[in-house]
C-alpha cells in the first residue's frame, strides 16, 4: 500500500484480470432444498463472497457490499452439479468499484455446462483512513468494454429511485385490483412472514461486518416462505431487483426480517423484504439495512410457469406496495429488454416512453461505447489525415471516422451534440427540430436530411440524442444517437423514414488545443 498525502492510495495500476477470482463449488445436499436444487441464498452467499475476494484483491484493504444490480435466474442447478463463479472488477471508481460475477454450473456425468446468471456489485473500501483507489487499465477487449459501460451502470443505479417516483407520480392514485375468472383471492395478510436472526462469527467478514451475501440469504429464505403461502406450492426464485445496503451490521447484532406478497401477476409474484438490525438491549432501536423485491414464479412438471391466485392488499401500506409493485415490474421488463438483450437482438427504433428513459439513454450510450471499444477495427482508408476504419461482425457493418482537429473538446462536446446546427457545417443535413428536451443530458430531434439524388424523397429520422462528459480521466466526450419511435411524429408521405441504431461521436482530448473526434 502507497500512502499519500490526503489518505490512502490503495493498489498499484493494473488490468482486471489482475482482480480476477475463481471459485468452484460442488453442490451439497446441504446446499439444496426439497427439491434437490441448489438454494438461490446459497448462491447468493458464494456470489457475494467472490465479489468481496475480487474487489478486496485490487483495494488491498477490507471491502463491504454496498449494492447488487438485477440478477435473473436462468435455470436451476441440481445436487452433484458443480458451480463455478468467475468475478474480476470492471472499474474501479474514488472509494467504490464495479466487480462483474459470471455464474455458470457444469453437469460432471455428461460434461456439459451451461450459463447461469450474470451479476454486478458495488463494493466501498474501508482502509484505515479515506481510500482513494488506484484506476484500472483495461487490457483486452472485453476488459475495455466493461471498463467503458461500468460508468453507465453507475448512473443507471443512482436514477434507480427517481425512476420509479416518476412512474408513481403518473399512475392514479386508486389502487384496481386485477381481476382473472376463477381464480382465488388471497389476502396478503396471510403471507406476512417475520424471523429474527442472531449474527454469529461464521456470518461476518474479518472486521466483524455481516457478510452481505449472507443477509441476502436470509432475506431470500423469508421471501420463499411469503411467497409459498400464496401459492401453497414451493416457488422458484427468478429475479432479484437492485437493491442497496443502507447500513453494515455487526456479530451479536440481532437481524429482524419481515417478508410480504406486495402483488401477484399471471404468473409471477414480487415479495418485498425488510431487514432491520438491533443489539442485545436495543429491540426499540432498530437500524433499517436493507429492502428488497424478490420474483418468484412456480413451475409446472414441464418447467412451464403456473397461474397463480390473485392478491388481495391490505388498505393504505398494502395498496402502496401494490401499486409500486406494478411499476416496478413494467420497470423490470423494460430494464431487461432495452439494457439485457444483445445489441444485435434491438430493434432499430424502440417506442419512446418517459418511463423508459433512462434505460433508452443508458442503451444509446453503452452501444456506442461498446462499438467503439472493439479490437478489431481494420483501417480501410486514409486521406487528408481522416481515417476510415471498418468492422463486419455478425450481420453488421460498421464505419469509423478519425480526425484529429484544432479545438478544445469540451467545445467540441458542445458543437456535435447540438443537433440544431448540424446543417451549418454537414451539407447533408438540411434541418433538425428539438421534439423534445427529455432531461440535461437527452434530447429527442426530428431531423431531415438529403439524399444522393434530388429526384428520390427527402429521408428523415426520429433520434435520441444522449451526451456524456467524460467520468475520469482518460474518457472521451460522448454524443450518441438512435432511432425512437414518437407516435406525434409517424412516417408521412413526404420523407422515406430511415433509422438509425447506433451512431455518434466520442471526443479525447489530446492537448489543451487539440482533440481526436
Amino acid at each position: 500500500r502507497e500512502e499519500r498525502a490526503g489518505g490512502t492510495m490503495a493498489s498499484q495500476h493494473q488490468g482486471s484480470a489482475g482482480t480476477e477470482v475463481r471459485m468452484s463449488q460442488l453442490v451439497l445436499p446441504c446446499h439444496t432444498n426439497h427439491r434437490g436444487e441448489l438454494s438461490a441464498g446459497q448462491l447468493l452467499k458464494w456470489i457475494d463472497t467472490a465479489a468481496c475476494l475480487s474487489a478486496e484483491r485490487h483495494a488491498g484493504c477490507p471491502c463491504v457490499t454496498a449494492s447488487m444490480d438485477d440478477i435473473y435466474f436462468e435455470h436451476t442447478i441440481s445436487v452433484g452439479q458443480v458451480v463455478s463463479i468467475k468475478a474480476k472488477v470492471n472499474r474501479a471508481f474514488n472509494s467504490s468499484m464495479e466487480v462483474g460475477v459470471q455464474v455458470s454450473h457444469e453437469d460432471l456425468c455428461s460434461g456439459r455446462q451451461w450459463s447461469m446468471c450474470k451479476a454486478y456489485a458495488t463494493f466501498v473500501a474501508q482502509g484505515p483512513g479515506k481510500v482513494k483507489l488506484k484506476p484500472l487499465i483495461p487490457q483486452t477487449e472485453e476488459e475495455q468494454i466493461e471498463h467503458s459501460v461500468a460508468a453507465e451502470r453507475r448512473r443507471l443505479r443512482l436514477a434507480h429511485k427517481d425512476t420509479l417516483k416518476d412512474l408513481l407520480s403518473r399512475c392514479p392514485r386508486d389502487t384496481e385490483l386485477e381481476t382473472r375468472d376463477g381464480s382465488v383471492v388471497v389476502p396478503a395478510a396471510t403471507t406476512r412472514v417475520e424471523s429474527v436472526e442472531l449474527v454469529l462469527p461464521p456470518h461476518a467478514n474479518h472486521q466483524g461486518n455481516t457478510f452481505g451475501g449472507q443477509i441476502m440469504a436470509w432475506m431470500e429464505n423469508v421471501a420463499t416462505i411469503a411467497a409459498s403461502r400464496l401459492c401453497h406450492a414451493h416457488p422458484t426464485l427468478s429475479a432479484i431487483e437492485m437493491f442497496h445496503f443502507r447500513g453494515p451490521s455487526q456479530v451479536g447484532d440481532r437481524i429482524l426480517l419481515k417478508a410480504i406478497v406486495n402483488n401477484a401477476f399471471k404468473n409471477s409474484m414480487e415479495v418485498g423484504v425488510c431487514a432491520e438490525a438491533y443489539g442485545q438491549e436495543m429491540a426499540t432501536s432498530r437500524r433499517h439495512i436493507n429492502s428488497a423485491f424478490m420474483t418468484f414464479v412456480v413451475l409446472d412438471e414441464e418447467g412451464r410457469p403456473r397461474a397463480l391466485p390473485l392478491l388481495a392488499p391490505e388498505p393504505e401500506d398494502g395498496e402502496r406496495r401494490y401499486r409500486e409493485a406494478s411499476a416496478r415490474q413494467k420497470i423490470r421488463l423494460d430494464r431487461k429488454y432495452i439494457v439485457s438483450c444483445r445489441q444485435s437482438e434491438v430493434p432499430l427504433s424502440v417506442p419512446w416512453d418517459q418511463s423508459n428513459k433512462v434505460y433508452l439513454s443508458y442503451n444509446n450510450v453503452s452501444a456506442l461505447k461498446t462499438l467503439v471499444a472493439k479490437a478489431n477495427w481494420v483501417l480501410a482508408r486514409e486521406k487528408e489525415k481522416v481515417r476510415m476504419y471498418t468492422l463486419e461482425e455478425d450481420q453488421f457493418l460498421s464505419f469509423r471516422m478519425e480526425i484529429t482537429v484544432h479545438i478544445m473538446a469540451e467545445l467540441a462536446f458542445s458543437l456535435l451534440s447540438n443537433l440544431c446546427r448540424r446543417h451549418e457545417w454537414d451539407s447533408h443535413y438540411v434541418s433538425a427540430e428539438l421534439v423534445q428536451q427529455v432531461d440535461e443530458d437527452d434530447a429527442i430531434y426530428h431531423v431531415v436530411t438529403r439524399t444522393p439524388s434530388m429526384e428520390n424523397k427527402p429521408q428523415d429520422l426520429v433520434i435520441l440524442a444522449s451526451r456524456r462528459k467524460p467520468c475520469d480521466k482518460g474518457d472521451p466526450y460522448v454524443v450518441a444517437f438512435r432511432s425512437v419511435t414518437l407516435p406525434t411524429h409517424p412516417p408521412t408521405p413526404g420523407f422515406t423514414r430511415s433509422e438509425t441504431l447506433c451512431s455518434g461521436f466520442c471526443i479525447w482530448p489530446e492537448t489543451e488545443d487539440t482533440s481526436k473526434v
